[in-house]
C-alpha cells in the first residue's frame, strides 16, 4: 500500500461556515478557522457525533502538550479569544505520519496488521460493512440496494467519515473473524449529547474535558495494533481521549488506485470494557426498573420526554446527566455571560443486538440554569412526570373501554389484547404531540422561577392534550352500540381524571424556594 490522502491537508470533514457555506476541509484548515466555522455539517448522526469527538481528542492532546493542566479560567479565555492555533498545528504536524488514510504501517484509525493476518489477508469485504446506513449481510435497509458482491465505490473522504461513526456506534455482536464476537463501540445504543456554541471554537471549549494524566492518549499516539492485541480481553478506557478514538473494530481500507474505496478488511478490534464508575462523557442515564439505564432513542418516543435525564438530580437516583453538560455549565458560570439557553446536539443510533433500528439527530434549547440548579431541574422532572402519569391513566381507561366492546371483557387475555390495540393506535402520538408544543413555554417559566405560571400553564396544556387524545380514542373504538355504551361508561371517569389535574403543591414549592 502506498502512502496517500493525508487528513491534515486533504478536504474530508464537511463543515458549515458562519456565512452558510458548506464544504469539505482538512484538519489544518479547520483548526485555523474555528471562529469562522459554525458547526460540522455531516448528515449521518453517528458520523456527526464521532467527528466532534475526534476534534475534542485532538484539541485536548494539543493543549496538553502546549500548556499542561488548565482550568475553567483558561477555557473561558479560549472561548473569548480563541485557541492557540500554533499549538494545535504543531501537534498535528508532530503526528503527521499517523494521519495518512492509506499507509503501509500506520493508516489512520485502521489496523495495517490485517494485511498479514491469515484470517483477513485474503478476505475482502465491501465498504458497506462499516456503514450503518447500508444494507450488508442479512441486514436490509429501506431505500438502500447495496450489493455485497458489487459495492458502489465512494471517495476516501466519505469512507473516513463513515468509519468514524462506525467505530463509535457499532453494536456488539458476531464478527466471526479472529474471535466469534466483540464488544460494542463507546456510543452504541446511546443518545450522545453535546453542548453547542455560536461557532466551532466555542463548541469545543464547552465540551472540552478536564486535563488528565499522560496515560489517556488517543489511538494514533499508541503503537499499531497487532493480532495479539485483537485477541486480548476487553480493557477499560484510560479516559475520554481513548474513548473518542477507540478502535472498537479492526478495519483496513483497500485502495483501488483510482481515488475510490470499494473493499476493506474487517475483524474484531480493541474491545472496550465499560466501567460503571467512569461512564462515557456524552452519555446520560435515567432510572430504570432496578438500575440506571443509559439514555438512547426509543421508537415513537419524542426526546423531550427524556429531558429529565439531562438535568441534575440531588441524589443521583432519578438521573445522571452526561459529564459534558457539567463541563459546559461550569464554563457558562465562569463566563457569567447571562446566557439564557444552552443549545444541545443529541445524536446516535439505536439497535437490537446487532440489528440497527434507527438513528436520530436532534437540536434542543435547554435553559442554561437548568443544567446547574437542582431545584429547577427537580421541578422540570415533576412536571414531565405529571404528563407521563396522565397518559398512563388515560391509557388504562382506554384499555377498559375497548375491553368492554369484546367478549368476556374481564379476562386477562381480553385486557391484554385491548391494551395492545390502544398502544398501537394513534392516541399516544396525539397526546404527546399536543403536549410537545407547550414544552418551550414551560421551560421559560421554569427558568424564570415562576412556579405558579408554570404549573397552571402546564395543567391547562395537559387537559387540552387529554381532550384531543380522548377524541382519537373514541374514533378508534368506533360507533357501534357496544362501543358507544363502553365510552359512556368510561366518560365520567375521564372527566374526574381531568378534574384531578391540578398542580402538584410539593412541586410548586420547589420553584418558590428558588425565587426566595
Amino acid at each position: 500500500m502506498t502512502t496517500r490522502f493525508n487528513l491534515l491537508d486533504e478536504p474530508w470533514l464537511t463543515v458549515r461556515f458562519c456565512d452558510g457555506e458548506v464544504r469539505d476541509i482538512g484538519l489544518l484548515e479547520l483548526f485555523a478557522k474555528l471562529e469562522e466555522i459554525s458547526e460540522l455539517a455531516e448528515t449521518s448522526p453517528p458520523s456527526l457525533i464521532a467527528g466532534y469527538r475526534l476534534l475534542l481528542a485532538i484539541t485536548h492532546r494539543a493543549l496538553s502538550h502546549h500548556g499542561g493542566v488548565w482550568k475553567d479560567k483558561d477555557r473561558a479565555r479560549w472561548y473569548r479569544d480563541g485557541f492557540p492555533v500554533t499549538a494545535l498545528h504543531d501537534y498535528l504536524e508532530h503526528w503527521r505520519d499517523r494521519f495518512w488514510m492509506f499507509h503501509p504501517e500506520m493508516p489512520f484509525m485502521q489496523v495495517a496488521a490485517l494485511m498479514g493476518i491469515e484470517e483477513t489477508q485474503h478476505k475482502q469485504k465491501p465498504w458497506t460493512q462499516v456503514s450503518l446506513a447500508s444494507a450488508n449481510g442479512n441486514m436490509p435497509i429501506m431505500f438502500d440496494h447495496s450489493c455485497d458482491l458489487e459495492p458502489e465505490p465512494i471517495t476516501p473522504a466519505a469512507a473516513m467519515r463513515v468509519l468514524l461513526g462506525f467505530l463509535q456506534c457499532t453494536p456488539g455482536g458476531l464478527v466471526k473473524t479472529i474471535k466469534t464476537s466483540d464488544k460494542a463501540g463507546p456510543l452504541a445504543n446511546t443518545a450522545g449529547v453535546l453542548p453547542m456554541g455560536g461557532n466551532l471554537q466555542q463548541t469545543l471549549c464547552l465540551a472540552l474535558h478536564p486535563a488528565r494524566g499522560r496515560e489517556d492518549v488517543p489511538s494514533w499516539e499508541r503503537p499499531p495494533l497487532e493480532r495479539l492485541d485483537l485477541t486480548a480481553p476487553p480493557s477499560l478506557a484510560t479516559g475520554p481521549n481513548d474513548r473518542y478514538s477507540r478502535l472498537s473494530r479492526a478495519v483496513l481500507f483497500d485502495h483501488a488506485g483510482d481515488d475510490q474505496v470499494r473493499w476493506l478488511r474487517l475483524a474484531v478490534g480493541d474491545a472496550l470494557l465499560e466501567d460503571a464508575n467512569a461512564p462515557d462523557p456524552m452519555a446520560s442515564y435515567r432510572a430504570g426498573f432496578n438500575r440506571m439505564e443509559r439514555l438512547g432513542f426509543t421508537e415513537g418516543r419524542a426526546f423531550w420526554r427524556d429531558l429529565p435525564a439531562l438535568v441534575p438530580d440531588a441524589e443521583g437516583k432519578a438521573s445522571q446527566p452526561a459529564a459534558v453538560l457539567g463541563w459546559a455549565a461550569n464554563l457558562n458560570a465562569y463566563l457569567d455571560s447571562r446566557q439564557v439557553d444552552q443549545p444541545l446536539l443529541v445524536a446516535g443510533v439505536a439497535s437490537d443486538q446487532a440489528k440497527l433500528l434507527r438513528w436520530r439527530s436532534e437540536r434542543l434549547f435547554l435553559p442554561a440554569n437548568l443544567l446547574e440548579n437542582v431545584q429547577l431541574a427537580g421541578f422540570l422532572r415533576g412536571e414531565i412526570q405529571r404528563a407521563e402519569s396522565l397518559h398512563d391513566r388515560i391509557e388504562m381507561l382506554a384499555k377498559n373501554m375497548l375491553a368492554e366492546c369484546m367478549p368476556e371483557p374481564h379476562r386477562k387475555d381480553t385486557q391484554a389484547q385491548a391494551l395492545k390495540v390502544v398502544a398501537t393506535g394513534g392516541a399516544a402520538a396525539k397526546f404527546f404531540a399536543s403536549v410537545e408544543r407547550s414544552v418551550p413555554m414551560l421551560l421559560q417559566y421554569i427558568s424564570a422561577g415562576d412556579g405558579d405560571k408554570a404549573t397552571h400553564y402546564w395543567s391547562a396544556c395537559l387537559a387540552q392534550a387529554a381532550e384531543e387524545c380522548w377524541q382519537v380514542l373514541r374514533r378508534e373504538a368506533g360507533y357501534t352500540p357496544s362501543a358507544l355504551c363502553a365510552e359512556a361508561k368510561m366518560w365520567p371517569r375521564f372527566r374526574r381524571l381531568l378534574l384531578q389535574l391540578q398542580p402538584d403543591a410539593s412541586n410548586s414549592e420547589l420553584l418558590e424556594e428558588t425565587r426566595t
